[in-house]
Protein backbone atom coordinates (compact mmCIF):
# COMPACT_ATOMS: atom_id res chain seq x y z
CA UNK A 1 0.00 0.00 0.00
CA UNK A 2 1.26 3.47 -0.89
CA UNK A 3 1.63 6.48 1.37
CA UNK A 4 -1.60 8.04 2.61
CA UNK A 5 -0.52 11.33 1.02
CA UNK A 6 -0.83 9.66 -2.39
CA UNK A 7 -4.36 8.38 -1.81
CA UNK A 8 -7.48 9.97 -3.25
CA UNK A 9 -10.12 11.25 -0.83
CA UNK A 10 -12.20 8.18 -1.68
CA UNK A 11 -9.30 5.84 -0.82
CA UNK A 12 -8.58 7.70 2.42
CA UNK A 13 -12.22 7.55 3.46
CA UNK A 14 -12.18 3.80 2.84
CA UNK A 15 -9.06 3.40 4.99
CA UNK A 16 -10.41 5.55 7.82
CA UNK A 17 -13.89 3.98 7.89
CA UNK A 18 -13.37 1.08 10.35
CA UNK A 19 -16.83 -0.36 9.75
CA UNK A 20 -15.96 -1.17 6.12
CA UNK A 21 -13.24 -3.61 7.22
CA UNK A 22 -15.25 -5.91 9.47
CA UNK A 23 -15.84 -9.37 7.96
CA UNK A 24 -18.69 -10.00 10.43
CA UNK A 25 -21.37 -7.57 9.33
CA UNK A 26 -22.36 -4.85 6.86
CA UNK A 27 -20.80 -1.45 7.80
CA UNK A 28 -24.01 0.05 9.22
CA UNK A 29 -24.85 -3.18 11.00
CA UNK A 30 -21.46 -3.50 12.70
CA UNK A 31 -21.73 0.05 14.10
CA UNK A 32 -25.27 -0.65 15.38
CA UNK A 33 -24.11 -3.95 16.89
CA UNK A 34 -21.22 -2.16 18.61
CA UNK A 35 -23.52 0.42 20.19
CA UNK A 36 -25.84 -2.37 21.30
CA UNK A 37 -22.97 -4.41 22.79
CA UNK A 38 -21.39 -1.57 24.79
CA UNK A 39 -24.79 -0.34 25.97
CA UNK A 40 -25.89 -3.79 27.17
CA UNK A 41 -22.48 -4.42 28.75
CA UNK A 42 -22.64 -1.12 30.63
CA UNK A 43 -26.16 -1.87 31.90
CA UNK A 44 -24.93 -5.21 33.23
CA UNK A 45 -21.96 -3.50 34.87
CA UNK A 46 -24.12 -0.91 36.60
CA UNK A 47 -26.47 -3.60 37.88
CA UNK A 48 -23.63 -5.71 39.26
CA UNK A 49 -21.19 -3.17 40.74
CA UNK A 50 -21.08 -0.29 43.20
CA UNK A 51 -21.11 2.91 41.16
CA UNK A 52 -20.80 6.68 41.44
CA UNK A 53 -22.42 8.04 38.28
CA UNK A 54 -22.20 11.49 36.67
CA UNK A 55 -19.46 12.77 39.02
CA UNK A 56 -18.53 16.28 37.77
CA UNK A 57 -14.85 17.03 37.23
CA UNK A 58 -15.50 20.42 35.60
CA UNK A 59 -18.24 22.93 34.84
CA UNK A 60 -19.30 21.78 31.37
CA UNK A 61 -22.20 19.35 30.87
CA UNK A 62 -19.88 16.81 29.29
CA UNK A 63 -17.29 16.93 32.09
CA UNK A 64 -18.51 14.01 34.15
CA UNK A 65 -17.19 10.62 35.23
CA UNK A 66 -18.82 7.26 35.90
CA UNK A 67 -16.90 5.41 38.62
CA UNK A 68 -17.18 1.65 39.13
CA UNK A 69 -15.74 0.77 42.51
CA UNK A 70 -13.87 -2.46 43.28
CA UNK A 71 -15.66 -5.14 45.27
CA UNK A 72 -13.73 -4.15 48.40
CA UNK A 73 -12.91 -0.41 48.12
CA UNK A 74 -11.73 -0.07 51.73
CA UNK A 75 -7.99 0.03 51.02
CA UNK A 76 -5.98 1.41 48.13
CA UNK A 77 -6.72 0.21 44.61
CA UNK A 78 -5.53 0.71 41.02
CA UNK A 79 -7.87 2.45 38.60
CA UNK A 80 -8.41 1.84 34.90
CA UNK A 81 -9.51 5.08 33.24
CA UNK A 82 -11.48 4.28 30.08
CA UNK A 83 -11.77 6.86 27.29
CA UNK A 84 -14.43 5.99 24.73
CA UNK A 85 -14.14 6.13 20.96
CA UNK A 86 -16.68 7.24 18.36
CA UNK A 87 -14.46 9.37 16.10
CA UNK A 88 -14.61 12.25 18.62
CA UNK A 89 -18.30 12.73 17.76
CA UNK A 90 -20.30 9.69 18.93
CA UNK A 91 -20.80 7.49 22.00
CA UNK A 92 -20.38 8.64 25.61
CA UNK A 93 -19.31 7.59 29.09
CA UNK A 94 -22.89 6.35 29.60
CA UNK A 95 -22.12 3.29 27.44
CA UNK A 96 -18.50 2.89 28.52
CA UNK A 97 -18.68 0.76 31.66
CA UNK A 98 -18.81 -2.63 29.94
CA UNK A 99 -15.28 -3.62 31.03
CA UNK A 100 -15.99 -3.02 34.72
CA UNK A 101 -17.25 -6.44 35.94
CA UNK A 102 -14.11 -8.33 34.90
CA UNK A 103 -11.90 -5.71 36.57
CA UNK A 104 -13.72 -4.69 39.76
CA UNK A 105 -13.90 -8.34 40.78
CA UNK A 106 -10.09 -8.29 40.76
CA UNK A 107 -9.87 -5.15 42.91
CA UNK A 108 -9.53 -2.61 40.09
CA UNK A 109 -11.73 0.50 39.94
CA UNK A 110 -12.94 1.55 36.48
CA UNK A 111 -13.64 5.16 35.54
CA UNK A 112 -15.41 6.06 32.29
CA UNK A 113 -14.55 9.61 31.20
CA UNK A 114 -17.07 11.94 29.60
CA UNK A 115 -15.88 14.73 27.33
CA UNK A 116 -17.53 17.22 24.96
CA UNK A 117 -17.69 15.42 21.62
CA UNK A 118 -17.88 17.38 18.36
CA UNK A 119 -19.45 19.58 17.22
CA UNK A 120 -19.88 20.92 20.76
CA UNK A 121 -16.25 20.21 21.64
CA UNK A 122 -13.12 20.72 19.54
CA UNK A 123 -9.91 18.70 19.59
CA UNK A 124 -7.98 21.02 21.91
CA UNK A 125 -10.88 21.02 24.35
CA UNK A 126 -11.28 17.23 24.36
CA UNK A 127 -7.58 16.70 25.05
CA UNK A 128 -7.69 19.26 27.88
CA UNK A 129 -10.81 17.67 29.38
CA UNK A 130 -9.22 14.24 29.59
CA UNK A 131 -6.21 15.77 31.34
CA UNK A 132 -8.48 17.65 33.74
CA UNK A 133 -10.45 14.50 34.53
CA UNK A 134 -7.26 12.69 35.55
CA UNK A 135 -6.07 15.57 37.73
CA UNK A 136 -9.48 15.61 39.42
CA UNK A 137 -9.43 11.86 40.02
CA UNK A 138 -6.08 11.75 41.76
CA UNK A 139 -6.86 14.85 43.81
CA UNK A 140 -10.24 13.52 44.96
CA UNK A 141 -9.40 9.89 45.61
CA UNK A 142 -6.32 9.33 47.73
CA UNK A 143 -6.96 5.55 47.67
CA UNK A 144 -5.75 5.28 44.05
CA UNK A 145 -2.53 3.28 43.96
CA UNK A 146 -1.86 3.71 40.25
CA UNK A 147 -3.57 4.90 37.06
CA UNK A 148 -3.92 2.78 33.92
CA UNK A 149 -5.24 4.54 30.83
CA UNK A 150 -7.33 2.61 28.34
CA UNK A 151 -8.68 4.19 25.18
CA UNK A 152 -10.37 2.82 22.10
CA UNK A 153 -10.09 4.38 18.63
CA UNK A 154 -10.52 8.15 19.15
CA UNK A 155 -10.21 7.39 22.87
CA UNK A 156 -6.82 5.75 22.24
CA UNK A 157 -5.74 9.00 20.60
CA UNK A 158 -6.85 10.99 23.66
CA UNK A 159 -5.14 8.54 26.03
CA UNK A 160 -1.94 8.75 23.97
CA UNK A 161 -2.01 12.55 24.23
CA UNK A 162 -2.02 12.23 28.03
CA UNK A 163 1.40 10.55 27.86
CA UNK A 164 3.03 13.78 26.67
CA UNK A 165 1.22 16.25 28.92
CA UNK A 166 2.75 18.86 31.20
CA UNK A 167 1.06 18.63 34.60
CA UNK A 168 2.67 21.73 36.16
CA UNK A 169 -0.47 23.88 36.09
CA UNK A 170 -2.45 21.23 37.99
CA UNK A 171 -0.05 20.90 40.88
CA UNK A 172 -0.44 17.14 40.66
CA UNK A 173 1.10 14.44 38.47
CA UNK A 174 -1.00 11.28 38.20
CA UNK A 175 0.94 8.07 38.77
CA UNK A 176 0.29 6.65 35.30
CA UNK A 177 1.70 3.15 35.44
CA UNK A 178 0.29 1.85 32.17
CA UNK A 179 -1.57 2.74 28.99
CA UNK A 180 -3.57 0.36 26.82
CA UNK A 181 -4.16 2.01 23.44
CA UNK A 182 -6.62 0.04 21.30
CA UNK A 183 -7.05 0.59 17.54
CA UNK A 184 -6.12 4.25 17.76
CA UNK A 185 -5.27 7.17 15.48
CA UNK A 186 -1.93 8.75 16.38
CA UNK A 187 -1.38 11.10 13.43
CA UNK A 188 -4.39 13.33 12.82
CA UNK A 189 -3.30 14.82 9.51
CA UNK A 190 -5.10 12.22 7.33
CA UNK A 191 -8.32 13.03 9.23
CA UNK A 192 -8.22 16.57 7.83
CA UNK A 193 -8.93 15.19 4.37
CA UNK A 194 -11.99 13.02 5.07
CA UNK A 195 -15.64 13.26 6.16
CA UNK A 196 -14.72 13.00 9.86
CA UNK A 197 -13.36 16.55 9.77
CA UNK A 198 -16.68 17.88 8.46
CA UNK A 199 -17.87 17.67 12.07
CA UNK A 200 -14.55 18.21 13.87
CA UNK A 201 -13.67 21.30 11.82
CA UNK A 202 -10.05 20.83 12.85
CA UNK A 203 -7.30 23.07 11.46
CA UNK A 204 -3.90 21.81 10.30
CA UNK A 205 -2.32 23.49 13.35
CA UNK A 206 -4.75 21.76 15.73
CA UNK A 207 -4.04 18.41 14.05
CA UNK A 208 -0.29 18.95 14.48
CA UNK A 209 -0.36 19.90 18.15
CA UNK A 210 -2.80 17.08 18.97
CA UNK A 211 -1.03 14.25 17.12
CA UNK A 212 0.61 11.85 19.59
CA UNK A 213 3.15 10.87 16.90
CA UNK A 214 4.49 14.43 16.98
CA UNK A 215 4.55 14.63 20.79
CA UNK A 216 6.55 11.49 21.54
CA UNK A 217 9.95 13.09 22.13
CA UNK A 218 8.62 15.34 24.88
CA UNK A 219 7.26 12.32 26.73
CA UNK A 220 10.56 10.66 27.65
CA UNK A 221 10.70 11.55 31.40
CA UNK A 222 7.45 9.68 32.06
CA UNK A 223 8.63 6.62 30.16
CA UNK A 224 10.52 5.12 33.08
CA UNK A 225 7.39 4.47 35.14
CA UNK A 226 4.82 3.74 32.43
CA UNK A 227 4.28 0.59 30.38
CA UNK A 228 2.47 1.11 27.08
CA UNK A 229 0.55 -1.52 25.15
CA UNK A 230 -0.52 -0.63 21.61
CA UNK A 231 -3.21 -3.08 20.47
CA UNK A 232 -4.55 -3.41 16.94
CA UNK A 233 -7.11 -5.73 15.36
CA UNK A 234 -6.45 -8.19 12.54
CA UNK A 235 -9.43 -6.64 10.73
CA UNK A 236 -8.50 -3.01 11.30
CA UNK A 237 -7.73 -1.25 8.01
CA UNK A 238 -4.15 -1.14 6.71
CA UNK A 239 -3.96 2.55 7.69
CA UNK A 240 -5.12 1.91 11.26
CA UNK A 241 -2.62 -0.93 11.49
CA UNK A 242 0.16 1.24 10.06
CA UNK A 243 -0.58 4.03 12.54
CA UNK A 244 -0.42 1.60 15.47
CA UNK A 245 2.85 0.07 14.28
CA UNK A 246 4.52 3.41 13.62
CA UNK A 247 3.41 4.94 16.91
CA UNK A 248 4.66 1.88 18.78
CA UNK A 249 8.00 2.17 16.98
CA UNK A 250 8.25 5.91 17.75
CA UNK A 251 7.63 5.28 21.45
CA UNK A 252 10.23 2.52 21.51
CA UNK A 253 12.84 4.74 19.85
CA UNK A 254 12.13 7.44 22.44
CA UNK A 255 12.87 5.04 25.29
CA UNK A 256 9.40 3.96 26.36
CA UNK A 257 8.56 0.46 27.56
CA UNK A 258 6.13 -0.47 24.81
CA UNK A 259 4.74 -3.57 23.12
CA UNK A 260 2.47 -4.12 20.13
CA UNK A 261 -0.36 -6.64 20.45
CA UNK A 262 -1.83 -7.73 17.11
CA UNK A 263 -5.07 -9.49 17.96
CA UNK A 264 -6.27 -12.18 15.55
CA UNK A 265 -9.90 -12.80 14.72
CA UNK A 266 -11.27 -9.41 15.82
CA UNK A 267 -12.21 -6.17 14.08
CA UNK A 268 -12.15 -2.52 15.13
CA UNK A 269 -15.25 -3.00 17.28
CA UNK A 270 -15.20 -6.38 18.97
CA UNK A 271 -11.54 -5.88 19.91
CA UNK A 272 -12.85 -3.61 22.68
CA UNK A 273 -16.36 -5.05 23.23
CA UNK A 274 -14.84 -8.32 24.44
CA UNK A 275 -13.35 -6.58 27.50
CA UNK A 276 -16.64 -7.51 29.14
CA UNK A 277 -15.37 -11.14 29.13
CA UNK A 278 -13.09 -12.36 31.93
CA UNK A 279 -11.35 -14.85 29.64
CA UNK A 280 -10.67 -12.47 26.72
CA UNK A 281 -6.96 -12.16 25.96
CA UNK A 282 -6.91 -8.35 26.25
CA UNK A 283 -8.74 -8.49 29.60
CA UNK A 284 -6.10 -10.89 30.87
CA UNK A 285 -3.24 -8.77 29.46
CA UNK A 286 -4.61 -5.70 31.28
CA UNK A 287 -4.97 -7.58 34.58
CA UNK A 288 -1.45 -8.97 34.17
CA UNK A 289 -0.08 -5.48 33.51
CA UNK A 290 -1.79 -4.13 36.64
CA UNK A 291 -0.62 -6.99 38.86
CA UNK A 292 2.93 -6.68 37.50
CA UNK A 293 3.31 -2.92 37.89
Amino acid sequence: MGRWQDMSREELEEQYSPSRWSPRLHPDAVVAAHEEAVTAGTRRAQAATQTLLHVPYGDSDGEKLDIYLPTDPSGTFPVLVYIHGGYWQCLSKDVSGFAAPALVSQGVAVVAVGYNIAPKGNMDEMVAQVQRSLAFLVQQYSQISGVYLCGHSAGAHLAAMVLSMDWAEYGVTPDIKGAILVSGVYDLEPILHIYVNDVLNMSWEAAQRNSPMLCVTGAVPAAVACEVLVAVAQHDSPEFRRQSQEYCQALRLAGWTVSLLDLAGVDHFDIIEKLSQDSYVLTQVILNMISRT
